[in-house]
């Protein structure tokens, strides 16, 4: 049996997250003063005491979930994990803490991911929705039932909770048919665009470039990724996934579902929140789950 390391994603930011962390730990505070002169702006004070509006912008959004997540883990003391997996912006978290990326290319990435996103968003009006109280493959089906706008499964959260991306129209259309299907909730969210959809693929291709551009180590553990929900260790496989993970659903279930079929005996959050502690804990409910 192995102990699961799961980092979390966008959303999971909160106003003073990681102060404590700075405060308390050298080795923590050296990394985000080490953060702030990579990124050419002071993104803890953002973190620790800027407004939620400032926070949730996407470009300052990855990189301070990402910092907080990894930062956490890497002054761990007792960080053994037999495998890694990270939601969405999270992936690449994961894959700092099991050592394929470097902490300094880890956050030029996510940095470089997170511009691309909000370029990509601002060249076309989209979102996405949360779709409550229904099976995956009847949301599937109403998604495939709309052709004339883009309307796609972005987030496979939980059973019971799925999260479709499109444009503005394409996700209104489908959130009346969900209800109409006997969804209990169909909620637009407060996103910058359409994530994990065809619209992010101008942002997929800028990420090719600096992902094929980035040294990737063999990871000391396996991670499991977005977009096969299964483990990885090869790492021209982890790139391409990574790389397919914009433009692609998130498959959080069955990445859940894999790992405990493969042994993992408890799931532990490392980063803000405890988001993704709830999500394994309605995937399977005797998963033994906690906060690092």
């Amino acid at each position: 049996m192995s102990k699961a390391y799961v980092f979390p994603g966008q959303g999971a930011q909160f106003v003073g997250m990681g102060k404590d962390l700075y405060d308390n730990n050298e080795t923590a505070k050296a990394l985000f003063e080490q953060a702030n002169e990579i990124l050419g702006f002071r993104i803890t004070d953002i973190m620790f005491s800027g407004t939620d509006e400032d926070l949730r912008q996407t470009r300052v959004t990855q990189p301070a979930v990402f910092l907080h997540s990894v930062i956490k883990a890497l002054t761990l003391t007792d960080f053994q994990p037999g495998m890694v997996a990270g939601h969405s912006l999270g992936e690449f978290s994961a894959l700092v803490a099991n050592k394929v990326l470097s902490f300094e290319d880890g956050l030029k990435l996510v940095y470089a991911r997170a511009m691309a996103m909000q370029k990509a968003c601002e060249m076309q009006a989209s979102t996405m929705a949360a779709v409550l109280g229904l099976e995956d493959q009847k949301v599937e089906e109403v998604c495939e039932s709309i052709t004339n706008e883009i309307v796609v499964p972005a987030n496979y959260n939980c059973p019971g909770q799925l999260v479709i991306s499109g444009s503005v129209e394409g996700i209104n259309q489908a959130c009346e048919l969900m209800k109409a299907a006997g969804a209990k909730r169909a909620l637009v969210l407060q996103v910058g665009g359409a994530f994990h959809s065809p619209l992010m693929e101008p942002a997929r291709q800028e990420l090719e470039a600096a992902i094929y551009a980035t040294a990737f180590n063999t990871p000391i553990c396996p991670v499991y990724q977005n977009y096969v929900a299964k483990a990885v260790s090869e790492v021209t496989e982890i790139k391409q996934n990574l790389i397919a993970q914009l433009t692609a659903p998130v498959k959080w279930t069955q990445s859940v579902q894999a790992m405990i079929a493969d042994g993992a005996s408890e799931f532990v959050e490392c980063g803000p929140g405890n988001v993704l502690q709830g999500l394994v804990k309605k995937i399977n409910k005797e998963a033994l789950t906690s906060a690092a």
